[in-house]
């Protein structure tokens, strides 16, 4: 593990714009956290394409069954936390797929556990159970949280793929990391406070990262949600418009059609658009890794008359 102490992260220096911030009018400190929140946006621009490196090796260990982990702490931790539980309903991804861990467990979602980041040890441990098929990023505005380098020296032992996402382009993590993404997002408008554009440009980078992974081992069709798990009422009618706009149905046949697929979007889609039973629209997505356009495509083949120089003489 790297030493301790660290040089100083640029997300503890001080950001010159907001010297006066306390003399400020309200609406003054909202339009300079909103034009810091643009520097955020601009530095996860400028780290796309290792990102896209990250997700194309990401895709390639999942479909072989391998896992994704996300460990931080604070903020960090919370924010893959939530990136992780949000991928279940909105693409009906398994439990475990995608973990989210955070220093101090459970309890620091909605409680500051404040020294839990300092531990190494429990890091390693909560990444115990990583094998080499997985994918391990770690979460760090500093770069430099005990938790997470505990974590990412576990993962690497153990042959996983590493990740450091960190706004510090000096991270002294970076060493146990595979690939190492800065997101150069500078000083905080409150000084040290790395929930403001360190944590927005966090966020973008889960954003983007899960959703091009999903879309990468089909869990969607063209731009639409058709993983999307109907768990209420609002879904439940999300489901019926998406099938609406996939097929161009109107509402009544598109409420027929996912009755006879027993609520299945995906299947609802494929019998549609392929005018199958549900039965084989379901055999289709099973024989194409439940990719809707690969099923399509391969109903499509099967259904494509063959010429007369195929037929037996």
């Amino acid at each position: 593990m790297p030493a301790h102490p660290h040089p100083l992260s640029p997300t503890e220096l001080r950001l010159e714009a907001s010297a006066d911030l306390d003399a400020l009018a309200g609406i003054d400190v909202l339009r300079l956290l909103n034009a810091q929140d643009r520097v955020a946006v601009d530095a996860v621009e400028a780290i796309l394409p290792q990102l896209a490196e990250v997700v194309d090796i990401a895709a390639e260990r999942f479909r072989r069954g391998g896992t994704v982990h996300y460990f931080g702490a604070g903020t960090s931790g919370r924010l893959g936390v939530l990136d992780a539980a949000e991928l279940l309903p909105t693409f009906n991804l398994e439990p475990g797929r995608v973990i989210g861990h955070i220093a101090g467990g459970h309890a620091a979602l909605v409680k500051a556990v404040e020294d839990a980041e300092d531990s190494e040890a429990d890091g390693a441990a909560d990444a115990s159970g990583v094998g080499r098929d997985d994918v391990v990023i770690g979460l760090a505005a500093s770069g430099n949280t005990p938790y997470v380098g505990g974590a990412l020296a576990a993962a690497r032992t153990a042959g996983a793929y590493t990740v450091l996402v960190s706004s510090n382009p000096n991270a002294a993590l970076a060493p146990l990391a595979d690939a190492n993404i800065v997101v150069d997002t500078g000083p905080e408008v409150l000084t040290g406070s790395t929930r403001l554009k360190a944590a927005t440009a966090e966020k973008l980078v889960l954003n983007g990262f899960s959703t091009a992974l999903m879309v990468a081992v089909g869990r969607t069709w063209s731009n639409l949600m058709v993983s999307v798990v109907a768990t209420n009422a609002k879904l439940r009618l999300r489901t019926v418009r998406i099938l609406q706009q996939a097929a161009g149905l109107d509402e009544q046949a598109a409420r027929d059609v996912l009755a006879a697929a027993d609520g299945e979007l995906k299947t609802a889609i494929v019998a549609a658009l392929a005018d199958v039973a549900p039965t084989d629209a379901r055999a289709l997505l099973a024989g194409n890794d439940g990719s809707v356009r690969a099923a399509l495509a391969a109903a499509s083949a099967d259904a494509a008359p063959r010429t007369t120089e195929s037929y037996p003489t």
